[in-house]
Order: structure tokens, then C-alpha cells, then sequence
């Protein structure tokens, strides 16, 4: 696709309101549509669909597993659709996909949660228009839950329609993702809560903890790699001045030279000047972390939750006689004047595109593929697997899955209950009411039950949403070329500077903040965030939106 055409979102994605004369109508009941009216291929149609390789120790072949071929089986076979799947890295998702495209090897459909990958793929020439009329009636429970959640006014790019959304329940929150800490070490220090209200009152426990000999390094610290590092929401000012989230917001670069960074990074300087940070932090990977945290080095850990989690039960291994606590969400400003603030899930899950290298056939089996994904029983036996080998039913008539480790081998799930493959169509599994889906997605036979304490962290986050400081990423209708150009290079300077900015002497910090900013605003960035306040200016990114609710925040 030429750049020039792709300058254009959906005008309803841009100023929030809906197109509905744009909305094509199912058939009526008379007329078959759906599953209803699908006839296999006379020729074998083959469908690639792309499914994120992490790497994870223990999960099944992304490619070729149980599952993959209960998919070609239960679906591919009815239909002569032959379905191949496609592994993606996951921390490399950009990289894979042009090596793909450049080789002409596209998947079928390409998939991302981020709306900017999307829009690159698109001036990349990657994707093709769609008829979402003909997807209405091969997809019509597929649409028709895109309608149902007002998700038609993002589907648009050029003029045409390019985009098809999955669902994500829940999006303001991240319930989903759980901080860990251990109380027992709290206690032993004298503090009967968690210090996450004060920086100095976290930073004094932490001390206490090392001076205790209880651990040489509690705060621990971790190597920073990659997209999403260092988000800065917590620091920033609310309600957020509109051009300074588009500026600033995006989560994709880190926002050197901007107040809010700035506040970030002082208070990662303060913890490893105060000695609570591991001096060589910055040597430590993801699986190391997670080992600290499991062989009882460090405070705190972070994760996603899941009814299986192998890290938490290896904790409990090595230390039987710990206790830990679930950080619950904050609703109030802290001594600072700081929101507990974070970063809102985009209001769909999945974002999904039909490659322009597929045939008429290759994209109408992949749509088949999506509308046979979200029948219930299918993903419901894609989410839970199998009653008696990867899940039972509790009491109270729920599923509950089989703890990872003990699912057998022939029918183990992939990672995360397989989300990996069904996100296509959700970015979470669903049981029941949100308690009793946050109980499915948790341990029930750990020596600490965690129910209670997350389903209070929901709803915590629920009230934080309901007063703006929870808020989406600016979304852009057009790729941003200085991000193309620029981001590998300026998240590899991040890197750099920043780990001299946290080692740095405190009162070396400003002057060494102040002089780092600009050689990374030189390096590109001054180029990244004036194309973003162009793309505002122009109208063409979404907008910042308002909150009845709304709380100022009020720095000391």
C-alpha cells in the first residue's frame, strides 16, 4: 500500500462517535449465514495463523501439539481447510513478521494488541481490505460481538475496512497481573501492611529488612529489555494534559525527557543509592528474577495469574513457612501526591488483519476459522481442554483446571491455558461472574489462598478507572514513521543512559538527567514526539477521554 493512502482512520475512532449506517445487517433468519451455510472447499484451502512462541520451559510445540491437530480435526478436516500455525517470538514480534514478509511468507491473518503494529503492517503493503459484509455473513456471531461492544469505530484505515477485533472483558483493569510480596518479612521488621503509600516509607522497610540480615538485597532489580520497559504512569499528572499523553503517552518508547520519566527514574536512583537494590541489577534477566524471588533473595515478584502457576508452587517448595500478600490496589493519592496510576488495556483485545498475499479462498477459510473459534463449545474446550485431564468441575458446578504439572503429557495445555491460540477471539477466559472468574484463574491448592485479596484488587482498580488514572494509549491513524526509524535505536540509548542515570550520585541526577534527555531527544525522539502531536493536530489519533468521577493529583 502506498504511505499517502494510508492516512485516514475511521473518523468515529478519532472523535468518539459511532457510524451506525456503516453497519451491515445479518440476514435475516430465513436465509442461511454463518456455519449454517458453509460448504467444504472443493479444492484443500491451506490457512497459516500466527501463534506467539515465548519460549517457556514445559509447553507443548507452539506448531504441532494435541491441540493443533484437535483444530485440524474438529474444523480443518469438515472444510478441506488444511490449518498450519505459525510461530511467532514473542519479544520479537516485528522482526519475525518482515523476515515473513519479506520472504513471502506471510500468515494468513497477522495479529497484535497493539494498534501502531497494525498501522505499520498496513504501510508495509501486509494487509488487505476486507469485505465486512461477506465477513457479517460468514462470521455473524464474530461481527455481531464486534457490534455488541461498539468496536465497528476502529476497524477503518484508508478508506477501507482493514481491522477485526477480539474481545478483551474487563479492559480498564489488569487484575489479571499480581504483585506478590513477602509479609512474613514485613512482620519480622515490625510493619503490620505493605508500604506502597510512600516511597521513603517502602524504601525504610526495605532497610530494615537488609539491616535485619534477612536479605542483602530485597528490592532485587532487573535488566531492562525491550518494548513496554519503564511505563510512567504512576508519576504523571492527572487528569493528563492532552497533548503530553499524546507526546509522551505511548508505552512503546520510554519518555526520556519528560517530567514524568524523570520522576521514574529519581526514585529507581534513590533505592540503589540507598543500598536495597542489587548493585549488579542490570546483569539480571527475567528467569533470574523469578529465581531470586523463588529461592527467597528478594521482596517482591510480578506475574500474570493463572490456575497453574509453576513459579508460585516452586516458592512454596523452598520456603514452606513464608507468607506472602497480594499488593491490592490503591484508590488513594500517596504521601507523594502521585495516583496509583497504570496503563489501561486497549477496549479490544486481539487486533486482527487478512494478509495481502492470501488468496479470496485463504481469507474466507480464516474467517470460518475465527467464527468456528468463538462457538462456545469450542472455546470452551480450547480455554479449559478436557473434563478429567485438564480440568474438573468444582462444587460449584465451575471448571477448574488441572494444575499444570500434573495435565498429561498428550493433553497438556500451551501457555497460560493455551491463550495464545484462543485470543484470536478473547484475551481472557471467562467462568461465571468476574469472582468466579478470578477464582478459576487462581491456584486452589497453594498453602495461601489469594482469592479474596484479587477480587478486592479488581474492584480497587474498577474505582481508579472510574477517576481517570487509568487511561488507554493514544492510538494513531497513521504509521509513525520516525517510530519505524528510530525505536530500535532509541530503546537500545534508553537503556544506556538510564542505567547511568540510576547508578548516578543523587546529587549528580538532575544535571545528568538534564544532559541525557537531550542526547536522546538528538538521538530521535524529538522527531517521534512531534510526528505523534502532528498526527493530534491533524485529527487523526483518538482522544483523551473525560471522567465525571476525575481526581487531580496535588504534588507536595
Amino acid at each position: 500500500m502506498n504511505k499517502k493512502v494510508f492516512k485516514r482512520v475511521l473518523a468515529a475512532a478519532l472523535v468518539g462517535t459511532m457510524v451506525f449506517g456503516s453497519i451491515p445487517a445479518i440476514a435475516s433468519a430465513d436465509e442461511a449465514t454463518g456455519m449454517d451455510a458453509w460448504e467444504a472447499f472443493d479444492e484443500n484451502v491451506t490457512i497459516k495463523i500466527p501463534v506467539y512462541d515465548r519460549g517457556a520451559e514445559g509447553v507443548p510445540d507452539v506448531t504441532d501439539n494435541y491441540w493443533t491437530e484437535w483444530v485440524q480435526t474438529e474444523f480443518g478436516d469438515q472444510y478441506n481447510i488444511t490449518v498450519e500455525y505459525v510461530g511467532i517470538t514473542r519479544t520479537d514480534v516485528m522482526t519475525d513478521y518482515a523476515l515473513l514478509g519479506a520472504s513471502g511468507e506471510l500468515p494468513t491473518v497477522l495479529m497484535e494488541y497493539d494498534y501502531d503494529k497494525l498501522a505499520t503492517w498496513a504501510t508495509e503493503g501486509y494487509l488487505t481490505e476486507y469485505d465486512i459484509d461477506q465477513f457479517a455473513e460468514i462470521a455473524p456471531t464474530y461481527y455481531q460481538g464486534m457490534v455488541d461492544r461498539d468496536q465497528l469505530q476502529y476497524v477503518e484505515m484508508a478508506g477501507g475496512d482493514y481491522l477485526v477485533l477480539s474481545e478483551r472483558p474487563y479492559y480498564e483493569t489488569n487484575y489479571t497481573y499480581v504483585t506478590f510480596v513477602r509479609m512474613d518479612w514485613l512482620e519480622e521488621v515490625g510493619y503490620d501492611y505493605i508500604p506502597n503509600l510512600s516511597s521513603q516509607d517502602y524504601i525504610d522497610a526495605m532497610l530494615a529488612i537488609k539491616e535485619a540480615g534477612i536479605a542483602e538485597y530485597p528490592d532485587g532489580g532487573v535488566m531492562l529489555t525491550g518494548v513496554g520497559s519503564d511505563q510512567s504512569y504512576a508519576w504523571r499528572t492527572y487528569p493528563q494534559d492532552e497533548e503530553n499523553w499524546v507526546m509522551y503517552g505511548d508505552y512503546q518508547i520510554p519518555s526520556l525527557s519528560s517530567a514524568e520519566n524523570k520522576a521514574l527514574l529519581s526514585f529507581l536512583n534513590q533505592k540503589y543509592n540507598a543500598g536495597i537494590m542489587n548493585p549488579e541489577y542490570y546483569t539480571i534477566d527475567t528467569e533470574t528474577d523469578k529465581s531470586n524471588f523463588i529461592n527467597g533473595e528478594t521482596f517482591a515478584y510480578s506475574g500474570y495469574i493463572s490456575a497453574s502457576m509453576d513459579w508460585l508452587e516452586s516458592f512454596y517448595e523452598q520456603n514452606p513457612d513464608a507468607e506472602l500478600a497480594v499488593v491490592v490496589q490503591s484508590t488513594e493519592l500517596n504521601d507523594e501526591g502521585y495516583a496509583p496510576a497504570y496503563r489501561a488495556n486497549n477496549p479490544f483485545g486481539m487486533m486482527i488483519g487478512f494478509s495481502s498475499l492470501a488468496t479470496e479462498d485463504e481469507i474466507k477459510a480464516a474467517m470460518m476459522y475465527m467464527e468456528w473459534m468463538c462457538q462456545e463449545d469450542t472455546l470452551f474446550t480450547f480455554q479449559w481442554g478436557i473434563e478429567g485431564e485438564t480440568f474438573n468441575y468444582g462444587d460449584d458446578g465451575l471448571p477448574v483446571s488441572v494444575d499444570y504439572a500434573e495435565q498429561p503429557s498428550e493433553y497438556k495445555q500451551g501457555y497460560n491455558n493455551s491463550i495464545d491460540y484462543w485470543c484470536i477471539v478473547s484475551a481472557s477466559r471467562n467462568a461465571g461472574t468476574i469472582e468466579e472468574t478470578i477464582i478459576a484463574s487462581l491456584p486452589q491448592n497453594l498453602p495461601q489462598n489469594f482469592n479474596d485479596a484479587v477480587i478486592e484488587n479488581y474492584y480497587n482498580q474498577v474505582e481508579v478507572a472510574s477517576y481517570g488514572w487509568a487511561v488507554t494509549d493514544c492510538m494513531f491513524g497513521d504509521s509513525l514513521e520516525s517510530v519505524t526509524e528510530y525505536q530500535e535505536t532509541l530503546l537500545n540509548l534508553y537503556i544506556e543512559l538510564r542505567d547511568k542515570l540510576v547508578v548516578a550520585s543523587e546529587d549528580e541526577f538532575d544535571a545528568l538527567y538534564e544532559e541525557y534527555s537531550q542526547q536522546y531527544l538528538d538521538a530521535g525522539y524529538q522527531e517521534v514526539i512531534d510526528e505523534r502531536l502532528e498526527l493530534f493536530n491533524a485529527g487523526m489519533t483518538t482522544k483523551l477521554p473525560t471522567y465525571d468521577d476525575a481526581v487531580a493529583t496535588t504534588f507536595e
